[in-house]
């Protein structure tokens, strides 16, 4: 099991929509006191459950009053979370009518009700094009936080993956825009690529991930970053003819195991991923990268602490 941070001057916080624990992991490796996590998906509640000191509880989170009446008793500082974002995703065709949307809502009505002083929502960069981004950001600027919304590339935050993910950071009392400097300072110069975080382990220099339509190439090398992780496992297809832009003939390449995507995810290989085949699937292709989380958490503690000591 993985430790939890116990340092009595860590910043409590608690983690909605947890899945199976991306951004908890990120932000106790940032340093934060992660005191408790919520989600309503029972696979995912009982891989976090194994992985995490602290509780994680079965909780509908569109129940927003209900929602309050348990985590507001933990008085965190800081909420983070990702709610389900299919509806907003190319590959969910952006369709807001769907209702995953509203989680996005649930999870702002949560946070304006609860008051931490600061949060952290995340989802897929195309939110920004939708009604409930902007319906979001009105509910917390009203409720008095200045936001920044910031896309985020994975593969210049210690990811070996191009993902982009848009943060909405918020704080009471803050002006908008006051985490982008910051954010935008610490992202490397160049993207990260899978053998630059797993060397040669993985055996192979090439692989093959099924692509949306077979206009687009479907063997990579490991020496860019991994494509991003879907929650799909699909064996490469029965005379597969390749693409002009594949990086090496189908041969040469082979499918990622769940493991090894787990990796690209950036959890660590004594995370336990267990259940039915789907299911993992699903919890490492949805989950948060953890250096991502990781990226992001850091950079608002050390806010947080020139915040306090201001």
């Amino acid at each position: 099991m993985l430790d939890a941070h116990n340092d009595t001057n860590a910043i409590p916080a608690v983690d909605l929509f947890a899945g199976c624990g991306g951004m908890s992991l990120g932000f106790e490796q940032a340093g934060f006191d992660v005191l408790a996590a919520f989600d309503k998906w029972e696979p995912a509640i009982e891989v976090y459950r194994k992985n995490f000191n602290h509780p994680i509880f079965a909780q509908d989170l569109s129940d927003v009053k209900a929602s309050i009446g348990v985590i507001a008793p933990y008085a965190p500082s800081v909420i983070f979370g990702g709610p389900p974002c299919q509806d907003f995703s190319t590959a969910g065709l952006q369709d807001e009518s769907r209702g995953r949307a509203a989680l996005s809502i649930s999870f702002a009505e949560i946070v304006t009700s609860i008051k931490p002083q600061w949060f952290v929502m995340e989802n897929v960069a195309t939110i920004r094009n939708t009604s409930a981004f902007k319906a979001v950001c009105d509910l917390y600027r009203k409720a008095g936080y200045g936001l920044t919304c910031k896309v985020l590339d994975a593969a210049y935050c210690g990811v070996p993956q191009s993902r982009k993910r848009m943060f909405i950071v918020g704080g009471i009392g803050e002006t908008d825009g006051f985490l982008e400097e910051a954010l935008q300072a610490g992202l490397s110069d160049n993207p990260m690529s899978i053998r630059d975080y797993l060397g040669n382990s993985l055996g192979v220099d090439h692989y093959f991930r099924v692509p949306t339509n077979y206009n687009r190439r479907g063997i990579f090398s490991i020496d860019e970053p991994s494509m991003t992780i879907r929650a799909v496992d699909r064996p490469i297809p029965p005379g597969y003819k390749g693409n002009p832009n594949d990086s090496a003939p189908i041969s040469e390449a082979r499918c990622l195991t769940p493991k090894e995507r787990s990796y690209i995810q950036t959890f660590p290989e004594e995370f336990d991923f267990f259940g039915g085949k789907s299911d993992i699937n699903t919890m490492i292709g949805n989950a948060v990268p953890v250096n991502l989380a990781k990226y992001v958490a850091l950079t608002l503690s050390h806010h947080i602490v020139n915040h306090d000591g201001e």
